[in-house]
């Protein structure tokens, strides 16, 4: 992967980038950078305004107003230098399945003016690996979804890109293909290659960002490394206990612990869980009384809420 940015001191800079369809606001006068070599996250709920972000990015979506420069260019005005050094994975399993393996790599390649040859070897290069080189002559059909995901994020590596750009990479995978996902995103980090990333898996996120921002409503609620943030807004623990009493409600209250009140369920925060866990265990928790450790998905509810979004 190349990683030579001599003279970019981001490869990503956004600030109050808007984007308005209409009158619907879909991102609403944002800043945030990339640098180079790292894995930027970009989460929050359906209709946070993550994808029409990222497309802006890409140089698929025109911008409403703001500045957005990629490799240090104003994307209004070298949008296509942009995107031939940009690898994109969509959330779509956009292959074409009349073609085989080979022939749909072999066929993106032209969008970047790739020779035959070249994109012939460096097909080769990338079903290896994914761990799919046997599967060179296969149609697309013929292919688990685990499979054929793998296959778009490698076809995004077609140009050797500087920024691999992914939107929501593993939605609708099993957890094994997820994690395999996970470990070819991991290597290529590993490279130096920058990476952007949206994603409604939390974990996926804890694992893969050096840092991230949370959207909603078209605006960046809080930005920082995941771990920072966990920390930050919620604490070391985590314990939650089925079918509160008012007693314990009462307790909590008192005590003014940082909580949730969800009516059948109570989240209460903390940075003692242990200390926390044996004050109320025994005299509160009839049932269903559980400590862990805070994770960003808590972060992640605390901020958006708990509301399903249509």
């Amino acid at each position: 992967m190349k990683t030579d940015y001599p003279s970019e001191e981001f490869v990503v800079q956004v600030q109050g980038l808007k984007k308005t369809f209409g009158d619907f606001v879909a991102v609403d006068g944002i800043s945030f950078h990339v640098r180079p070599g790292e894995c930027f996250g970009i989460l929050g709920p359906n209709g946070a305004g993550k994808t029409s972000t990222i497309r802006m990015i890409y140089g698929i979506s025109p911008i409403t107003t703001g500045c957005l420069r990629v490799f240090g260019l104003d994307i209004t005005e070298h949008w296509r230098t942009i995107r031939s050094r940009i690898g994109v994975c969509q959330q779509e399993n956009n292959l074409d399945p009349d073609l085989t393996v080979q022939q749909n790599f072999e066929v993106f390649a032209r969008y970047f003016d790739i020779p035959k040859n070249e994109a012939r070897a460096r097909t080769q290069e990338l079903l290896a690996f994914i761990s799919l080189q046997h599967r060179s002559d296969a149609r697309v059909e013929e292919l688990s979804g685990g499979m054929m995901r793998r296959l778009v994020l490698a076809r995004a590596l077609i140009n050797n890109p500087d920024l691999l750009i992914l939107d929501e990479p593993t939605t609708g995978l099993d957890p094994q293909s997820r994690h395999q996902v996970w470990e070819k995103l991991e290597e290529l980090k590993s490279q130096g290659l920058t990476i952007l990333l949206t994603t409604h898996y939390m974990d996926e996120a804890s694992r893969l960002c050096d840092r991230l921002v949370i959207m909603d409503h078209g605006q960046i609620l809080v930005e920082g490394k995941p771990i920072e943030l966990i920390q930050r807004f919620v604490g070391h623990d985590v314990l939650e206990i089925a079918h509160p009493s008012d007693d314990l409600r009462e307790h909590v209250q008192a005590r003014r612990l940082e909580h949730d009140d969800l009516g059948h369920r109570l989240i209460i925060y903390s940075h003692q869980g242990n200390t926390l866990f044996r004050s109320i265990a025994g005299r509160y928790c009839t049932e269903g009384c559980v400590l862990r450790m805070a994770t960003l998905e808590d972060v992640f509810l605390k901020l958006t809420g708990r509301e399903l979004r249509e």
